[in-house]
């Protein structure tokens, strides 16, 4: 474990026995003579806020582990912590801004614009140098996600769901300063070591790369009170 890496648990302990039947079978050799080859090389870490399309109120972290597709594509499974006990609650594929382009315009609605995630400093790679941090958010500008979270585990003082029950859930971004609850914002920072004002300020040296992206004003009415926008953050429409 990297040690500049901070441990964020799981806000809530999923309901059920122990696992002792399951060690008692994969002691027996499923460990030894299974591998999991799909799985490997999801092993890009970034962590984040996330909100529900449609409904400002249901927010929570998104701990993000990513696999490389391509150049133009990532495939993430995203837990609601780092730890062994964290959570599976969901999915999110990352697409370029060129990817994007070339969706039918109806499957565009459910892609969310990147840009305030990587201007803001909400996102960060934990663990990582800043220069190097940077220099790995820098492929995300001007990129899009489509993600559905099936589980609602809730935030970390308020547990959720201990079963994820229910539809899955389409998930947005935050697009402007004061969209995403102060409390989980704070908490998130703090518990993670993350000081997103000087991620910000480093960050600036990409700014001549963001252009507008569609969706940032999708949720613009749903958040109450005013929002500040952030340079590099502008909606397609404008």
């Amino acid at each position: 474990m990297n040690p500049a890496m901070k441990d964020r648990p799981s806000p809530v302990t999923a309901a059920g026995e122990r696992k002792g039947a399951w060690l008692s079978v994969l002691d027996q050799g499923a460990k030894l003579l299974q591998s999991a080859p799909p799985l490997k090389g999801f092993d890009v870490y970034v962590a984040g806020l996330h909100c529900a399309k449609g409904d400002a109120g249901m927010q929570m972290e998104a701990h993000h582990f990513c696999k490389v597709v391509n150049d133009d594509l990532l495939q993430c499974v995203i837990f609601d912590g780092n730890t062994p006990d964290a959570n599976l609650i969901g999915i999110e594929y990352i697409v370029s801004g060129a990817l994007f382009d070339t969706l039918p315009e109806q499957e565009k609605d459910y892609w969310h614009p990147h840009n305030y995630e990587v201007f803001s400093g909400q996102l960060s790679a934990p663990g990582l140098p800043q220069k190097v941090e940077t220099s790995l958010v820098k492929q995300l500008v001007n990129s899009y996600g489509k993600t559905w979270h099936t589980w609602h585990t809730g935030t970390h003082g308020e547990p959720g769901m201990d079963l994820p029950m229910g539809d899955a859930t389409l998930m947005w971004s935050f697009n402007r300063d004061g969209e995403a609850d102060e409390g989980l914002r704070t908490g998130f920072e703090q518990a993670m070591g993350i000081d997103s004002d000087a991620k910000r300020a480093d960050r600036a040296s990409l700014l001549p790369l963001a252009e507008p992206q569609r969706g940032v004003d999708e949720m613009k009415d749903d958040f109450p009170g005013a929002t500040a926008p952030v340079p590099g953050v502008v909606d397609a429409g404008r």
